[in-house]
């Protein structure tokens, strides 16, 4: 939905933290976060399915990964869905 974001800290290596935002900049747009194989990755997706936008992170690089839903219409609760994918031959 428009105005889903979510912000995501990472440690540069260097001594610092980047901050990355991804946010969802159309009607009809969702943030959708998954995480498989040692990576985070966000998308901003279209009603169809179609990734407008991703942003790749080293999970041992993600420090802190902050999911900010837009309100519908004024109510305060609205569902945030996380995904997980494992894939084949791991463990």
């Amino acid at each position: 939905m428009r105005g889903d974001r979510v912000e995501v800290v990472v440690d540069s290596g260097q001594g610092g933290v980047r901050t990355f935002e991804i946010s969802a900049t159309r009607n009809g747009r969702r943030v959708e976060v998954t995480t498989a194989r040692g990576v985070v990755e966000v998308s901003e997706v279209t009603r169809g399915g179609t990734p407008v936008r991703t942003g790749r992170f080293m999970t041992s690089r993600v420090i802190a990964l902050v999911e900010h839903p837009a309100t519908e219409g004024g109510e305060r609760q609205v569902e945030v869905e996380t995904t997980r994918r494992m894939g084949a031959g791991t463990g």
